[in-house]
Order: structure tokens, then sequence, then C-alpha cells
């Protein structure tokens, strides 16, 4: 799976002659080909991609619809480069600026024959609205993902660490079939379950919220999931927070559709929590876009006052966290449809007391 053809389409109209790509995650959706070094230019009359030995063989083969060049001493990217623009007559190349270094501009301006114009918004839209298939990848992520929470299940309790279940949790996404983990699993219990993205420690896990967000890889694309569950029986209070929370996450779910703001999204969940009495207490957004990384935009976000897309896939996770006491999050994926969305997570989300 590759989106060179859709990309030479949207070149076709945009302000440059051809998109260099130079990052590895842009040039992995352009082409389809994950690698370590390499750089494409798509243009609407042409697609090619410049890689080494390490990956010039396996590239030729995977790469059907781009020329295949190879980088040396003789023949440097910005040569090559320089080559496809005096052959094609391309002045203007639309380039990643939010990816590349300054020392990385420095050298492309210093040695290239065309004007680098500033093209990220181009592969950032480009990217926000996900193909059936990349969907059926993130879907087969999730349930890799689900599984490996349901595995572990049982290990969990006040007679091991945090670090260990965050460990047990790893092995388990392997065993299930995971490339790797999308991020660094958060576990964190007790009184640490109040810090969002708080780091699993080498300390037992503590009665209380026990707060999980984890995901893996599979075939480059991420999964996002996070569950809080009490170790022991929870207090009335931590009910009516860990209820808040899933009514503000519904709200915001039945408030997601194509053509809706990020921030009037972020605002239906909000107003749950408001309404409650916690709404100091939530202060990161309803949720992001994930595809084959794990943060994309657009997102659901209080400072997003831009429409979300049909095709976009974005997290749904308000959380409440009391400082020092305790924190809930609940977070499922939603893909976002011209008439709402469709909630691709399926473990339950009832709280879970384990003894």
């Amino acid at each position: 799976m590759n989106f060179i053809e859709k990309l030479q389409k949207n070149v076709a109209e945009a302000e440059f002659d051809a998109l260099l790509i130079t990052s590895d995650i842009n040039r992995r959706y352009a082409t389809g080909f994950p690698s370590s070094a390499g750089v494409a230019i798509i243009a609407a009359d042409g697609a090619w991609f410049f890689t080494d030995t390490r990956y010039f063989e396996a590239a030729s083969a995977a790469i059907p619809n781009a020329e295949v060049r190879l980088t040396n001493r003789e023949n440097p990217y910005a040569k090559l480069i320089n080559d496809v623009c005096a052959e094609r007559g391309y002045t203007t190349l639309g380039f990643e600026e939010e990816r590349v270094t300054f020392k990385e501009h420095a050298n492309f301006a210093e040695k290239l024959t065309a004007t680098l114009v500033p093209a990220q918004k181009f592969l950032t839209d480009a990217r926000a609205v996900k193909t059936a298939e990349e969907l059926d990848k993130m879907i087969a992520a999730q349930r890799i993902a689900e599984k490996s929470f349901n595995d572990i299940l049982s290990k969990i309790s006040t007679k091991i660490t945090e670090r260990e279940l965050a460990n047990e949790l790893f092995f388990a996404f392997l065993r299930n079939g995971a490339d790797d983990k999308s991020f660094a699993t958060i576990a964190v219990s007790g009184p640490r379950s109040s810090m969002p993205h708080g780091v699993p420690t080498d300390e037992k896990i503590s009665e209380g919220f026990l707060t999980l967000d984890f995901g893996v890889i599979k075939d480059g694309y991420c999964s996002d999931t996070t569950r809080t569950v009490c170790i022991g029986r929870a207090t009335d209070e931590m009910r009516l927070v860990y209820d808040t929370v899933i009514a503000a996450q519904l709200a915001g779910i039945a408030a997601a559709k194509a053509g809706v703001r990020g921030c009037d999204i972020h605002a239906a969940a909000h107003n749950v929590i408001a309404n409650a009495g916690f709404g100091e207490y939530f202060g990161h957004g309803f949720g992001h876009s994930l595809g084959l990384e794990i943060h994309e935009n657009p997102n659901a976000s209080p400072t997003n006052t831009g429409e979300i897309p049909a095709g976009a896939v974005i997290s749904a996770e308000p959380g409440i966290y009391l400082p020092g006491r305790f924190g809930v999050r609940i977070e499922d994926v939603i893909y976002i449809t011209e008439d709402g969305c469709v909630n691709i997570t399926e473990l339950p989300k009832e709280l879970m007391e384990i003894y």
C-alpha cells in the first residue's frame, strides 16, 4: 500500500512543481516502504525514490510506481534531486518544514537548484483522512492490544510492580502478533494515577485506581487505549469520578461528526466534567488523531477551531485527575464519518474491581 498516485493528483493542484519528502514517516506514507534512509520526490508527472545500497534492491521491488535510484558518494542526494529537477524543469519543491532540521534546510538551500516551499500542511492533510485499508490495519492493531490487555488482567495485583506489569503487557503484545508498542506504556496506580502521563515505577501496585494507557504497532499503524481499573473496592467518590469520565467520553463521541470543529467535540466532553464540579481537573484535550504515528492531526482539543474531516481517526480520552489522590482516564478510538463516528474499540468500560 502506497499513496504515490494520491499525492500526485494533489501535487497537480499545488503551488510547487514537486514534493520533496525526507522524513522517515512521510516517506513510508508516500511509498509504503519503511527505511531509515531515503528521499522521495512526488510530482504530477512522475515519482522517484533515492536510497543507498542497504535498501536499493528491496525498494526497487516494493515501489513499482516510482523510479528508484541509488545514492552513493558520487551521487549524493542533492545531485539526484537536482538531476530530476533538470530533467523535468522543476523550479520549486515543497518540503516538510516541520520535519527538516535547520542544518538540513541550510544544506538543501545551498546545494539544490530548486527553491524550497513550505508544504507540511499538504502532507498533514493527506494523512488525516484514512483509507479503508488503513482503517483495517488500525483495527487489527486495536484487536491485538485489547487481547493483550485481557491476557494480563489475571496478573494485576499488589504483589508486582508497575514496571513489571507494563513489561507483562509488552510481552503479551509480541505474543499476540504486534510488531512493537506504539508508545511507552503508562501504568500508574494509587496516588500516582493522578498523573496523566506518569511513568511506571519499581513500586508495587497500590490499592485504588490503576490506569493503563497502551498501544501497539502492526504493519506500521498504531493503536491507543486507556483503561482504569480499581484494585480493591472503589469508594463512592471514586465511582462518581469514574462515571463522570464515562459520561463525558460518551458525550464527546456523540458530538463527533465530519464537519464539527475539534474544539466543539472537546467542549461536549468538558461540559459534562465541569457540570459535575471537576472542570479544573481535566486539563488536556478530548483526543488526538493517530495512524502511522501515535499523535497526528487533526485533534479534538480546545484550541482546534478547524473542522474534523470524514475519514479521520481520533482518540476519545477525557480524564479527571485529583492531584495526589487518584485519576481516571478512559480512551477509545473513533473513526469519523459524515453521519457521526464508529467506535473501533471493543473493550468494555464498566468499572472493574480487582481483589
